[in-house]
């Protein structure tokens, strides 16, 4: 026996002895695994939903049961979308494709992972009916054994209504006669093209290509099934083209949900979590945060003549209560952005204190003219007004004096992205890509009242089995976005604004309540109307508006914040106020100083108390200068004159200080504040000095001591007149 023989034979013996190994563990590990077939038809997976005190919300229990659907009736154009995308020779192979599995192999091994399936269809019903969806091995050779099974004792018809009898649609759609009743309104067997397609797009990923979340991404995923359709041949050309450019047919107006808006957000919800809707569960125990009073609330609250969305969350997270018109969608955000973007942002980065004064006047920056809503001007005015009344001008001109780039960190900390596009002046004013959910708008809100930590809501608070076992439970995770101190000054400018500002329709509230509103529109009437507001226990948003972008009469000051005054009514108040102090310090300026010359100086020891004007900034962003003028008095040089001999002496007026005047060293005058000092001397030279100063507690403050031009004094009296006598020519006559 030659060398190259041997070589083949030890080959040989190998591969011999690793095919035995390998079918050897196939039956080892497959022992005892059994196809059951009533798992094929058992078609009932149960979900209930619970509120906040434990009891079951009666419609929120939806079953699959006697929702099947018989192959014989279905349409081809709805058999074809499932073959030509999930397993395009179902009818030619005997439940395994070996040629994919190789390929799946053979990725596998090479990224050191499973991501490669490979799965027929057949393959399919049985993970989704027996078996885990866990990525082992173990559970690999169990499927293919029953797959085996299966074909054996089915035809491929009866395995592909099986199939499409079990398969998830995302909103608790399980089947596809539950999916068609949701999506579409009507049984599986009249689904259309376009509809059949949309539904073979969700398998992949029901959260991701849900057509009420992602409608863009659901029709680019239908159009991919559309393609796969023309590639196998089961349409033409012409039927291609004509369905890739329908819209979108699937309306929630079509499901049993679609006045049960905090259920569909629940749903919602579910699907982005990492629960497996095939694993072995017949009952699914959903508890909430779900309260019937305030849900009862929003229930009666009808919107007049517009969309509408109300949202209520306790300040932990927890979603209280939730109705909409418009689901989910995504709106421009108005004036609430001003507090968000711009003005706690400023605070935090100790660009400005709520006391700073910005001029309300006309500004261009490139191009980008703002105007407040009233069509005016008003001068100097504090940040603290600049968001009571929400005036525009001075929040964009506030936001240019902000790095955008720590804006966006910020943002993102409360769960919100900007796009570059977002990255302008215009965001000062609510002005965004896509705007913002008002459940997103909400959440970012909640940092006030939480002390600057951002926590996004959620309306889950835990799900459990048939047997108790709890597979998700929601934590509350904090990310710190502003300063307590922050938060403080924000409360209570926000508390003043639902006092006295554009909220002043909540002035009557018994609890202490914070509030911004925002309006979007123009002369033409306005799209989107808000009113967000929090106490130390929910965070309320109400939004009215258009989802067509129609011009309404609607306005967040009045309409929206009479909605929310309904509101706050039927939610339960601890009591507790909101923090306004804790991260601040109240200081001490000096008042004239502040309103006539825009100078924050913190009062001397010995500044009069009517000169004495409190304010509130953070403890660590304190003024760093004093005002020193009533300990060392300081005044303007006083102006001297002199006309008939008289000298007067024009003194500044300062409210506080006395004056001493000297005339060549002595003094002509010793009191408080004359506009005008006086003298009368005669005729000579003389000197005036001026020292201004403060008397506080029979002490003496002098300030310097300012000496004053030279003055000369010289009687100007007229010579007494001649008479034309003296002159006479007496001798010549």
């Amino acid at each position: 026996m030659n060398k190259a023989i041997k070589i083949i034979l030890i080959i040989f013996i190998c591969i011999a002895t690793a095919v035995s190994i390998a079918l050897a563990s196939f039956f080892i590990i497959t022992s005892g695994t059994t196809l059951q077939p009533e798992k094929l038809i058992d078609y009932t997976k149960t979900i209930s939903v619970f509120d906040d005190r434990s009891q079951k919300i009666e419609d929120a229990s939806y079953e699959t049961k006697k929702q099947s659907v018989k192959f014989e009736n279905l349409n081809d154009d709805t058999v074809n979308a499932f073959i030509a995308s999930e397993d395009r020779n179902f009818y030619k192979h005997n439940g395994l494709n070996y040629k994919r599995m190789l390929k799946a192999l053979y990725k596998n091994l090479t990224s050191h992972s499973f991501k490669e399936g490979a799965s027929t269809i057949s393959q399919q019903l049985i993970k989704n009916t027996h078996l885990s969806s866990d990525k082992t091995i173990t559970r690999k050779l169990k499927e293919i054994k029953l797959t085996k099974q299966l074909e054996r004792r089915y035809g491929k018809d009866k395995i592909l209504e099986m199939y499409l009898n079990t398969i998830y649609f995302g909103h608790n759609c399980f089947g596809l006669q539950s999916a068609a009743n949701f999506y579409f309104g009507k049984p599986a067997s009249e689904l259309d093209l376009e509809q059949s397609a949309t539904l073979v797009g969700l398998l992949t990923s029901p959260n991701n290509y849900s057509p009420f979340k992602n409608p863009k991404k659901c029709i680019d995923r239908r159009n991919t099934v559309l393609k796969n359709m023309l590639d196998c041949s089961f349409i033409d050309r012409q039927t291609y083209e004509n369905a890739v450019d329908l819209p979108l047919s699937a309306s929630r107006e079509n499901s049993k949900q679609n006045s049960l808006s905090y259920l569909s957000a629940v749903f919602d919800e579910f699907e982005e979590l990492d629960i497996d809707p095939y694993g072995q569960f017949s009952e699914l125990n959903i508890k909430t945060y779900f309260n019937r009073e305030i849900q009862q609330k929003l229930n009666r609250l009808a919107a007049e003549n517009s969309d509408y969305s109300y949202f209520v969350r306790n300040n932990f997270g927890g979603v209280s209560a939730f109705k909409s018109s418009v689901g989910n969608a995504k709106r421009q955000i108005g004036s609430t952005a001003k507090p968000l973007f711009v003005y706690a942002p400023a605070i935090e980065e100790k660009k400005i204190n709520i006391f700073t004064k910005i001029t309300d006047e006309p500004i261009n920056y490139g191009g980008y003219t703002p105007e407040n809503f009233d069509k005016k001007y008003h001068g100097r005015v504090t940040v603290a007004d600049s968001i009571k009344y929400s005036y525009n001008i001075p929040a964009v001109k506030t936001l240019n004096a902000l790095n955008l780039d720590s804006v966006e960190k910020y943002a993102a900390k409360m769960g919100i992205s900007l796009s570059q596009e977002d990255k302008n002046l215009s965001l000062a004013l609510g002005s965004m890509k896509e705007g913002l959910t008002l459940k997103k708008l909400c959440d970012a809100y909640s940092v006030f009242p939480n002390g600057g930590n951002f926590t996004p809501s959620r309306f889950i608070k835990e799900i459990s089995d048939q047997n108790g076992k709890v597979i998700y439970s929601n934590e509350n995770k904090f990310q710190k976005v502003f300063s307590q101190g922050t938060c403080s000054l924000i409360n209570e400018i926000l508390c003043d604004t639902a006092k006295s500002g554009t909220a002043k329709k909540l002035k009557d509230c018994t609890v202490d309540v914070a509030c911004k509103t925002g309006t979007c529109g123009n002369k033409e009437g306005n799209t989107d109307a808000y009113s967000v507001a929090y106490t130390a226990d929910y965070c309320i948003g109400v939004w009215l508006g258009d989802k067509n972008n129609n011009r309404l009469n609607v306005t967040g000051g009045k309409d929206c914040c009479e909605i929310l005054k309904q509101i706050l009514t039927e939610t339960e108040s601890s009591g507790l106020k909101l923090e306004k102090c804790n991260g601040t310090e109240k200081i001490e300026i000096d008042r004239e100083e502040y309103e006539k010359n825009d100078k924050i100086l913190l009062c001397d020891v010995n500044t009069p108390k009517l000169n004495r004007l409190t304010v509130k900034c953070l403890s660590n962003h304190l003024p760093n200068e004093r005002t020193t003028r009533f300990t060392c008095p300081t005044i303007i040089k006083p102006t001297i004159s002199v006309n008939n001999n008289e000298i007067t002496m024009q003194l500044c007026q300062t409210k506080y200080y006395s004056y001493l005047i000297k005339r060549n060293g002595t003094v002509i005058y010793d009191g408080n504040w004359k506009e005008k000092i006086t003298d009368s001397p005669p005729d000579g030279e003389y000197e005036y000095s001026v020292t201004p100063y403060f008397l506080k507690d029979g002490k003496i403050f002098y300030g310097k001591e300012i000496t004053l031009p030279r003055i000369i004094v010289r009687s100007s009296k007229t010579d007494e007149k001649v008479p034309d006598i003296v002159y006479k020519d007496w001798y010549n006559q």
